[in-house]
This record gives C-alpha cells, sequence and structure tokens, in this order.
C-alpha cells in the first residue's frame, strides 16, 4: 500500500436520453446571482434558485465543506430540479454524487457502509504528475491491413512534426485502436501519453484552417508544437476517493470499477489512502475538491443513518451534502418520535434549509412549453393551454406524462401538430392520482383485501385520500 495505484479514466461517449430533467442546463442566475425568469431549462422557485446560487458560489470557493443543505418542498416543487442544476452549474471538475434514501436499504452491504461509499464518490483528488508525452502535429497515418482477415494484427506507421523536427513511430493494434476512437487523420495536433499509449486530440492546426470550406463551430485550432516531439509534461488526473478504495481493495485493480458490486471496503484501506492523499497534499502532488453529494428522499433514512452523517459531516474531507424532502412533520423512521421532515432536531440545526413554492399557472405553461421543446412535440397553442389548465387542476408531472402520449395520439391519427383532441383523449385514457382514488372508492367491494372504510364514512375518507 506504500504506493498507490491510480486507474486513469477514459471519456466515454455520453448518450443521454430524454429523461424528467434533461432540460435543465444550470439554475438560470446571472453573474449577480439573480435569477432569470426562465433561463437555461429553469422555470419560477427565484427564491429557492437564488440561494442555491449563493451555495454554489460557496461552493466554488471552497467556504461551506463540512455543511449541509435541505431542499423542502411539497411534490413536484422542482427540489431536484435545483440539485441537478447545481449539478451543471458546477461543471465536470466537482465530482456530483447522487442517490436516493431508499438505495442504502437495497445493496448488499451496511448502511453506513453504502453512505461511506457515496462521501467519498463526491470527494474528488487531483493528482499532478509528470510523465513523458509524445506532442505533435500528424502528417500521416499509414495503416497496413492484413490481406486475409484474421491472419495478423493490423500494424502501421505514424508520422508526426513539431517546427523542429519531424518523427516516424510505428503502430501496434492498440495504438492503432486508439487513434481510430479519437478519429484521428493529418493535420490533427495530438498528445500521446507514452506510458499508457492514451490519445489526446489537442485540435486542428492552424495550417490546415483552409482545407476545407464549411468548418464546425466545434473544431478548435491551434499551433503547432515547437522543440521536440517527445518531452517530459506535468499532467493532472482527477479521480474520486472512491475509486482510488475500489481500486487498492480488490486483486483485479481498476478492472473492479467495471464489476458493478464492490463490497464493503475495510477500514484499514481508507486509512491508508487517506494517509498517502495527506502526503500528496503537503509535497504539492495533489489536492482535494469537496464535491457534492445529493440525498434525494432523505425521510427515508433511519436514526442511525442520521447519526453517521452527523459525525460524517465534521470530518475535514466532507463533501456538500444537499438533501432533499416532501414531508412535512413526521415520524423519525427507526423512532417513535416525530420531527419536521423526519429528520432530527440535531441534524436540522446543521442544515441551510431551502424552501420551494407551488408552481403558479404561468410557471405550469412555461415549463410544459420547454418540455414540448425538449420531446420534440409540436403543440398548438389551445392544446397547451387544455394541458396547462389539466397541470393546475391535477399535478405537473401528470401534464408532463400526457406530453409523449399525445403525441403518439397524434401520429396514430396521422396529424403533425398535437391538438386538443389529442390531450382529450390520453386524458381520458390515464387516469391521475384524484380520479384513481374516486375510482377506487367507486369499486373498492370488486378489489381484493380492500381496508377502506364503507359506511357513512365514505365521503370523509374520500377527501382525506385526495387532499
Amino acid at each position: 500500500m506504500a504506493d498507490l495505484k491510480l486507474s486513469e479514466t477514459r471519456d466515454l461517449t455520453r448518450i443521454e436520453r430524454i429523461g424528467a430533467h434533461s432540460h435543465i442546463r444550470g439554475l438560470g442566475l446571472d453573474s449577480a446571482l439573480e435569477p432569470r425568469a426562465v433561463s437555461e431549462g429553469m422555470v419560477g422557485q427565484t427564491s429557492a434558485r437564488k440561494a442555491a446560487g449563493v451555495i454554489l458560489q460557496m461552493i466554488k470557493e471552497g467556504r461551506i465543506a463540512g455543511r449541509a443543505v435541505l431542499i423542502a418542498g411539497q411534490p413536484g416543487t422542482g427540489k431536484t430540479a435545483i440539485a441537478m442544476g447545481m449539478a451543471k452549474s458546477l461543471g465536470l471538475e466537482t465530482p456530483f454524487a447522487m442517490i436516493s434514501a431508499s438505495e442504502i436499504f437495497s445493496l448488499e452491504m451496511s448502511k453506513t457502509e453504502a453512505l461511506m461509499q457515496s462521501f467519498r464518490k463526491a470527494i474528488g483528488v487531483r493528482i499532478k504528475e509528470e510523465t513523458e508525452v509524445i506532442e505533435g502535429e500528424v502528417v500521416e497515418v499509414q495503416i497496413d491491413r492484413p490481406a486475409v482477415a484474421g491472419a495478423a494484427l493490423k500494424t502501421g506507421k505514424l508520422t508526426m512534426k513539431t517546427t523542429e523536427m519531424e518523427g516516424v513511430y510505428d503502430l501496434g493494434a492498440k495504438m492503432i485502436e486508439s487513434l481510430g476512437k479519437e478519429k484521428v487523420q493529418s493535420g490533427d495536433v495530438i498528445a500521446i501519453d507514452k506510458p499508457s499509449g492514451k490519445v489526446t486530440k489537442l485540435g486542428r492546426s492552424f495550417s490546415r484552417s483552409r482545407d476545407y470550406d464549411a468548418i464546425g463551430p466545434q473544431v478548435r485550432f491551434v499551433q503547432c508544437p515547437d522543440g521536440e516531439l517527445q518531452k517530459r509534461k506535468e499532467i493532472v488526473h482527477c479521480v474520486t476517493l472512491h475509486e482510488i478504495d475500489v481500486i487498492n481493495s480488490r486483486t483485479q485493480g481498476f478492472l473492479a470499477l467495471f464489476t458493478g458490486d464492490t463490497g464493503e471496503i475495510r477500514a484499514e484501506v481508507r486509512e491508508q489512502i487517506d494517509t498517502k492523499v495527506a502526503e500528496w497534499r503537503e509535497e504539492g502532488k495533489a489536492e482535494i475538491v469537496p464535491g457534492v453529494l445529493f440525498i434525494d428522499e432523505v425521510h427515508m433514512l433511519d436514526i442511525e443513518c442520521f447519526s453517521f452523517l452527523n459525525r460524517a459531516l465534521e470530518n475535514e474531507m466532507a463533501p456538500i451534502v444537499v438533501v432533499a424532502t416532501n414531508r412535512g412533520i413526521t415520524t423519525i423512521r427507526g423512532t417513535n418520535y416525530k420531527s419536521p421532515h423526519g429528520i432530527p432536531i440535531d441534524l436540522l440545526d446543521r442544515l441551510l434549509i431551502i424552501t420551494t413554492q407551488p408552481y403558479t399557472k404561468d410557471d405550469i405553461g412555461k415549463i410544459l412549453d420547454i418540455r414540448c421543446q425538449e420531446e420534440d412535440v409540436e403543440m398548438a397553442e389551445e392544446a397547451k393551454a387544455l394541458l396547462t389548465h389539466i397541470g393546475v387542476e391535477t399535478s405537473l408531472r401528470y401534464a408532463i406524462h400526457l406530453i409523449t402520449a399525445a403525441a403518439l395520439a397524434c401520429q396514430k391519427r396521422k396529424g403533425k401538430v398535437v391538438e386538443n383532441e389529442d390531450i382529450t383523449r390520453v386524458y381520458n385514457l390515464f387516469l391521475d392520482v384524484k380520479r384513481s382514488t374516486q375510482y377506487l372508492m367507486e369499486y373498492q367491494e370488486q378489489y381484493m383485501f380492500s381496508e377502506a372504510s364503507i359506511g357513512d364514512g365514505d365521503e370523509d375518507g374520500t377527501n382525506a385520500m385526495l387532499s
């Protein structure tokens, strides 16, 4: 354990499907941390977004370590959206781990171990080290393919140059695969990490800027490097403490990251890793990047987990913990005592509390408009007005669910724009919570194991369930 093993993580192509919060791009704040009316997918909740922006600024300046934030509000008021906006605003450099509190009880490990792993996923380590790199402009990539498929591995030659010299390198099958994945071609400026063989495309040489008439905005032009092709350079690896834990607690090393179940990690391993990371910090080789751990439905945690959170927040390397709940005054899980949000008073005292308010009719209309754009659904203004009314009368989530269903109903009648009839059709097909409850109360005798009261209290019971 004297020398910790590190694994360099590769950037994989990210394919994002349309999800509940895929339209969120940030918190929608200006440079003075004032919330814009509609920006970056965020609508309304100006007070909550402004508070989240202040916390975000403190996170970036490193002034909020060891504290926690509670986002509390009714269901469907944008709590998770605000957390997602914070994650997007922090950028890729800051670790962001997101879990639901109920996950703690479904994992095949102790509750405190699951929480500890989540904590360490939200703590980044930026490690600096010197390595040998080959950096230059690609002159030619020559690949010799075997005449018979499977007869031999592909080989080739890579010609690179700087402003002062030119060199030719032999390529093996792995390097050819790496160059292919990065889509390297002549005129690209690349850097090859000699120990690992990782290829990084830095941009396209200015000398090739006139090669094509049409060039995408994402193309970055850089100068051809000077000096020698092979040089020593300081590079930075960004990994989380949990990744280092997994790599150093398994015989198969970094492959454990891909096996899914990492199991419990011994306390001795973590202590040795923390000691080594502390040494790196003193030597200037590494720095700690406290990230954000978001725990949704925090009221699902029990008293043991809350006690663990109290202690863990006092650690000097603790991340910023953001928790969310839609509960009012309720029982603390694992006890017979009631508390606001189902959270013990001593932990509540540590939290900065942000509240969210129910969306107005205008806010719901704007959110539905954004979701129509995100899901690529063209909807008539009258249909949007009807859907907004449904959202006000039922819930925003139910109205959002109807968008795609209405689009499919529109396709079925071979239409191009969603109209009122499509909204009405899916509204009648899919029940919301209120209508579903009314249906159950009306036909409860025909269901098995129904525990609803029958008699004079029916109407009161129905109203209680609907409220």
